[in-house]
């Protein structure tokens, strides 16, 4: 396992640089100047003087990369052009507010997406299959701000059950922190269900026609024991894979529900840095959500582990 562990990371460093490299540059080669939008409508030329040499805009760009990258090593990753806070507070203070909210979306979407998928490969061919399938599509399908909407409609404006948008830190009050993010985990949670169960039911229907669960099968086990022990666990290796994926994605920022549903999230302040042309905001938030990537695949390294036995013993 520490052998798996060191070669991620060795892979991660080149990785990273090169991701950092790109966003540097490309958004270099983007139209407009954000030192223009922020010396405000009179444009001083003094002031966009000055602005340019406060952010050391007006040094060469690979110049600007190397002193921004010998910052972000040792955990700097600069100040923010719009609002002159730094950019890593910024982060701290969005990030776990996605967190959560992409916490309790995978949870929801394991517990159906999984089920459903081993229940339609199961029972292949039948009503059940066909219903699981129908379900999934439809999330597929559905666009999470229309059904976000409908959501709203439903449970906080006709049951008046739960809170139509707003969110209360974890610490602050936890019930009203749970109720604040329940609808927009269930508009994320169906739609990653969808691709869960799609993905769960392949794989269990490829591990159902092994010699190894026909053996099972044969030696009188009973037909859950087949299924959870034998099977669903030998076709958790792409479900581990698509899941941390997904929830990779969920850290890049669920922008739409969490526009829908008023959380200050992740999501919405990539968005409003790259129209503002936060330079400092944008590479940072990319440098997370990268390392975030690249963690969650060395954790499913580690899973592949403890699943497969093979993979101990070499």
């Amino acid at each position: 396992m520490l052998e798996i562990m060191g070669k991620r990371i060795l892979l991660a460093i080149p990785t990273l640089l090169l991701v950092s490299m790109m966003v540097f540059s490309l958004q270099k080669m983007l139209p407009g100047d954000p030192v223009l939008a922020m010396a405000g409508e009179e444009r001083d030329p003094a002031v966009i003087s000055a602005l340019r040499e406060k952010y050391h805009l007006n040094d060469p760009i690979p110049t600007q990369y190397i002193r921004w990258l010998e910052r972000a090593v040792h955990g700097d990753l600069g100040i923010s052009l719009r609002t002159d806070q730094p950019v890593l507070a910024m982060i701290q203070q969005k990030l776990p507010v996605t967190v959560e909210l992409a916490l309790l979306s995978m949870l929801i979407a394991l517990l159906i997406g999984i089920s459903m998928g081993i229940v339609a490969a199961v029972k292949k061919g039948t009503w059940l299959d066909y219903s699981a399938n129908f379900v999934a599509l439809s999330g597929i399908s559905i666009p999470n701000f229309w059904l976000g909407v409908l959501l709203i409609l439903l449970f906080s404006v006709k049951l008046k059950w739960l809170p139509a948008s707003g969110f209360v830190p974890f610490g602050q009050e936890p019930l009203a922190n749970i109720r604040s993010l329940i609808l927009p985990a269930i508009v994320l949670g169906t739609g990653l269900s969808a691709t869960l169960m799609r993905h769960t039911r392949a794989s269990m229907l490829s591990v159902l026609q092994s010699d190894y669960i026909r053996t099972a099968q044969a030696k009188g086990l009973l037909p859950h024991q087949v299924i959870l022990k034998h099977a669903f666990r030998n076709a958790l290796i792409p479900i581990v894979t698509l899941t941390a994926l997904l929830f990779g994605e969920l850290l890049g920022g669920a922008v739409l529900t969490e526009q829908v549903f008023t959380i200050p999230g992740f999501g919405k302040m990539i968005v409003d840095a790259v129209f503002n042309r936060d330079y400092a905001v944008v590479q940072g938030v990319v440098l997370v959500v990268a390392s975030g990537f690249l963690l969650l695949n060395m954790l499913a390294d580690v899973l592949y582990v403890l699943i497969n036995p093979r993979l101990r013993n070499g």
